[in-house]
């Protein structure tokens, strides 16, 4: 597997509230999946963090995953200091 590459564009889907239902599934486009990460683990609440799914290209990663590719050394955007919650 190669290295990830934070400047494709992203699609996140995410549950909305603490309750999961299919109705109440979000979705956000981005232009580089580095923002859809930031997103993810900024500004949802942390209990929405396992029902999130990145879309980026053909692979599609979740909870752990969105937030290993947030914490890698990888990582090219600013992470602010209170995120991992």
């Amino acid at each position: 597997m190669g290295a990830f590459d934070y400047s494709l564009e992203a699609a996140l889907f995410f549950a909305k509230g603490t309750n999961f239902r299919p109705q109440a599934l979000e979705y956000r486009q981005f232009v580089r999946a580095a923002e859809a990460i930031r997103y993810a683990i900024e500004d949802l609440p942390s209990s929405a963090l396992r029902h999130c799914s990145l879309e980026v290209g053909d692979d599609r990663y979740a909870g752990d995953a969105i937030l290993g590719l947030y914490e890698s050394a990888d990582f090219p955007l600013p992470r602010c200091a209170n995120s991992l919650k």
